[in-house]
């Protein structure tokens, strides 16, 4: 690595990628973002603001900023990390792929569980591993961001993230490092199945999970992937405090004692909303084929069938991006389009 060459490049400068490249910023890292024009141009004047769950203001003044809506011809990071939503995988690949010297580890923090199979597909030459981020961040404008959730990172156990783990705890980013991440994120892709849900509902996320209509519905989309990820012999990490095969339990209860034992669930602050909301209220390409989609064509690949979660996948696509369902609606249309025949 050269002298002039930061040591984390950031491609995708949304909500994640500008959480995890700021608090390492503000902690001594250099980083290097890259982003649309319209964030790139709004944090060369403002800066980025990035807010912790406790509330502590991280503030990087514009001076402080690496910025392009390009990956650099050249550049040689140490780390990068790849925040980009999964339908703009391939393309990111690509420029990482004409960009960046072989053997150059790409971390992938981003949903799902087929964009590290994408990544290496695009960029054969450069090492590739999986991460998952397991908290919710509210981008609340192109310079301002805010973790409203609580967790651990997670990566792939590899010398190099082993040898930046230390400097992710310096900047506030707890970090786990595992053997297996499948297991790591299909147990996050269960979590994320209420992404659909929540940007079906219009709610911020702490007041859908408190409508037990909603809780249902998606305590159903739960409960069907598991079975499929049962059938297919898959194992399943766990990444909350309960295990990942007694969540849609949980989500069952009656909202008074649901309330009582998920508080930690409901460590939410009022304004907070999944990615897949503003995906769609901007009108933008959603992941809904990287959470439900990759349910379905899982119980197709081993003989089985995901009807709940190909009905999701179909309202979200077909569903006008101003509209908004209630739960008993949302609760028809799932199983009246999931039922057999």
């Amino acid at each position: 690595m050269s002298g002039a060459a930061p040591e984390v490049l950031v491609l995708g400068a949304g909500a994640i990628g500008l959480y995890l490249g700021g608090r390492l910023a503000a902690s001594g890292v250099q980083v290097h973002f890259v982003g649309r024009p319209r964030v790139v141009e709004a944090l060369r004047h403002r800066g980025l603001s990035c807010v912790g769950l406790d509330g502590q203001i991280k503030r990087l003044e514009p001076t402080k900023l690496r910025l392009s809506t390009e990956v650099p011809p050249g550049i040689d990071p140490a780390l990068c990390l790849l925040t980009v939503k999964g339908p703009h995988t391939e393309a990111a690949a690509g420029q990482l792929a004409a960009a960046l010297p072989a053997g150059n580890v790409v971390l992938s923090m981003q949903n799902g569980v087929d964009n590290l199979a994408r990544l290496q597909r695009g960029a054969p030459r450069l090492a590739a591993l999986a991460g998952m981020v397991p908290f919710n961040v509210v981008q609340i404008s192109e310079c301002e961001v805010r973790q409203t959730t609580d967790g651990h990172l997670a990566a792939q156990q590899h010398p190099l993230t082993q040898a930046w783990k230390p400097r992710f705890e310096e900047a506030g980013l707890s970090l786990r490092l595992y053997e297996d991440m499948r297991a790591v994120q299909w147990a996050k892709l269960i979590l994320n199945l209420n992404n659909p849900v929540n940007a079906l509902s219009g709610l911020p996320l702490r007041e859908q999970l408190l409508n037990r209509g909603f809780r249902q519905v998606l305590a159903d989309l739960q409960g069907e992937a598991l079975r499929v990820i049962d059938a297919a012999g898959l194992p399943l990490a766990r990444v909350t405090p309960l295990p990942t095969a007694w969540i849609p339990r949980l989500l069952r209860l009656p909202t008074p004692l649901f309330r009582l034992l998920a508080s930690a669930m409901l460590r939410i602050r009022p304004d907070a909303r999944s990615s897949m909301y503003d995906d769609r209220q901007a009108g933008r390409p959603t992941e809904i084929h990287d959470l439900c989609g990759a349910v379905v064509r899982l119980a197709q690949h081993h003989g089985q069938s995901a009807p709940l979660n190909q009905s999701m996948l179909r309202l979200i696509e077909q569903t006008a991006q101003q509209s908004f369902l209630t739960a008993e609606q949302l609760q028809a249309a799932l199983h009246e389009s999931g039922s057999p025949g």
